[in-house]
């Protein structure tokens, strides 16, 4: 396994981990795409980004912005969502709509289609791979001459600590 897919690893986001890796990773990452493509990852961007990949969890909007605000970036909510928008717009992080929420892509830069784990109980949240969910998406809208543009793979349940703790 690459040191890329230990860090990358979906179950990582349910376990004790040195975290510090997957946020230097795909911070690096998000600053190599927008030097290549001429994004601009601006320090309230990259705060945002940062705040994000903090924990293996989504954030809503509010709650960025109050840790942008402690870091000196300004409490006004465009703030917030601005950076978001971006980050999301660049591939540099999800929408989770179940949470109402924003969580760190754990893979910025390559074309794939997560699904979100989403522990009911903790609020963490894992990005696995959900390839063969899309393609079986994909051919039931071929079917009826629909065309998948975006989706967003979410389900609900316990994460391996919330769901021991409860047995």
């Amino acid at each position: 396994m690459t040191t890329e897919q230990k860090h990358s690893d979906p179950a990582l986001a349910f376990a004790t981990h040195d975290h510090a890796h997957c946020t230097g990773d795909v911070l690096a990452r998000a600053e190599e795409l927008s030097a290549k493509t001429g994004a601009r990852l601006t320090p309230v961007r990259r705060r945002a980004l940062e705040i994000l990949l903090e924990s293996h969890r989504a954030l809503g909007a509010y709650e960025v912005l109050e840790k942008l605000a402690e870091a000196g970036f300004g409490n006004q909510p465009p703030v917030a969502y601005r950076a978001l928008d971006f980050l999301v717009d660049q591939g540099f992080a999800h929408r989770i709509r179940r949470l109402n929420a924003f969580a760190a892509c754990m893979h910025p830069g390559e074309t794939h289609s997560p699904a979100f784990f989403i522990c009911r109980a903790c609020d963490a949240v894992a990005e696995a791979p959900a390839d063969a969910v899309r393609g079986a998406m994909e051919a039931a809208a071929a079917q009826i001459g629909f065309s998948v543009e975006r989706m967003n793979v979410e389900a609900l349940g316990l994460c391996p600590a919330c769901a021991e703790a409860a047995s």
